[in-house]
């Protein structure tokens, strides 16, 4: 097939590896990629915000298959575009794609499809905020109602706090203050082509910045897979998953169909596992990053399949994916400063050394050219890359991942040397 994939971060590079992985013969390209996903795809000039341009190119380049992976082109409505002119798709539509692209869509749909989640109080002032602080106690969770790259969402039991990052979201408009919920987090990503779904294998992301839950929130430092403690409390992790399908993914899916905005892509179902249930904290729209890293290698079902399937309406004529009985473990490496005020443009030497360990692929996230040829590449945003590292059992996965994050070298850098760590002991 000849894939688009539109993205340029370690998620889109996790999607290109595993579809490299399946068939060398698959034609990949990329837009607007970066430099390690050029090392693994032909990158595209053009923009992935423009649905038109997209289209043309698709049209013009005889592409099979455009997978959406950020955000940001499924809220412009790429997808939209693309279907309008009969180019299958894997990515939500606008009106879908709402489901990542405002909270308060979100609870309405959850409240709507008897899916279990936490109350929410919508607030529009800070006196709106007061008041939901008052009814629901601490500690106090406010979300950014749009998107905010992950990190319009605080947890924290200072009042202050929680009102100052209320106060810095509200000009942008209204914010949901939530419930607190404790308990163990999933996530869970769930293939749909509006009507019938497929589960992938359960993972776990770890978002503050720092060993032991420390730290301000990220869009993720790190992930497992798969989930060896879903077995004591479920029985099997197959029987989470179909507890999930039935309570959560389908009723979801379903009620988006009823309102005429199907839901065709990827459902990432955040989930929280409480005294009182399964309950959604929240959902995404795309595949999610770090856990996509994670979850992929694993994936023994070719992935271009499961994406055509769903793209085209065929996904209930393709049976349940398959996975490995191998783990995977994924550590970000972040650039100093992240996620605050992140320091770029400095070089990362190391790579060619690091990707020599056995098991281990890096996943470029945020990486671009050399300044000069045969040079070291450069760190451009946050979040840079992913070591991800294949295993028999955590134990041997985490050796492997942590000797090759430390032959990487970047000025002030930083990573968690705690993930998975727990699952390995």
């Amino acid at each position: 097939m000849k894939i688009l994939v539109l993205g340029s971060g370690a998620r889109e590079h996790a999607i290109i590896l595993a579809l490299k992985a399946e068939d060398a013969r698959h034609e990949i390209l990329a837009a607007p990629g970066n430099a390690g996903i050029a090392q693994d795809a032909t990158l595209a000039g053009v923009d992935q915000l423009d649905g038109g341009a997209v289209t043309n190119f698709a049209n013009e380049n005889g592409v099979d298959l455009v997978v959406i992976g950020p955000e940001a082109p499924l809220v412009a409505g790429v997808a939209d575009a693309l279907r309008e002119r009969g180019i299958p798709v894997f990515g939500p539509g606008k009106a879908a794609a709402q489901l990542e692209g405002s909270k308060a869509f979100a609870k309405r749909v959850m409240e709507a499809a008897s899916v279990p989640t936490g109350r929410a109080v919508r607030a529009a002032s800070v006196a709106d905020v007061e008041t939901a602080f008052d009814d629901l106690g601490a500690p106090y969770v406010v979300k950014a109602d749009g998107l905010a790259a992950g990190k319009g969402v605080i947890v924290t039991s200072d009042r202050a706090e929680a009102l100052a990052h209320a106060a810095h979201y509200l000009p942008q408009g209204p914010v949901l203050i939530e419930e607190f919920l404790s308990g163990p987090e999933v996530s869970l990503f769930f293939l749909s082509d509006g009507d019938t779904v497929r589960a992938l294998s359960p993972a776990q992301d770890f978002k503050r910045a720092y060993d032991g839950d420390e730290g301000p929130n990220t869009g993720g430092m790190g992930a497992y897979s798969p989930l060896p403690w879903l077995d004591e409390q479920f029985g099997s992790e197959q029987a989470f998953v179909s507890l999930v399908t039935d309570q959560v993914a389908l009723p979801v899916v379903r009620q988006l169909d009823a309102e005429g905005t199907p839901f065709i892509g990827l459902l990432y179902a955040g989930l929280i596992l409480t005294d009182k249930g399964i309950k959604v904290i929240e959902f995404n729209a795309r595949f999610g990053d770090p856990e996509t890293q994670v979850v992929l290698p694993r994936l023994v079902t070719p992935l271009s399949e499961l994406l055509f399937a769903a793209a085209s309406g065929t996904l209930e004529d393709q049976p349940e994916p398959v996975f490995s009985d191998d783990v995977a473990i994924t550590v970000v490496l972040a650039s100093e400063g992240y996620p605050e005020a992140p320091q770029t443009g400095r070089q990362i030497s190391g790579l060619s050394d690091a990707a020599r360990v056995d098991g281990v692929r890096i996943v470029h996230a945020a990486t671009a050219g050399p300044d000069a040829p045969g040079g070291d590449l450069i760190a451009t945003g946050g979040r840079v890359l992913n070591v991800v590292s294949v295993g028999s059992d955590f134990s041997a996965a985490r050796a492997q991942a942590y000797d090759a994050m430390n032959r990487i070298g970047l000025d002030g850098a930083h990573f968690r040397k705690d993930i998975a760590a727990r699952v390995a002991e």
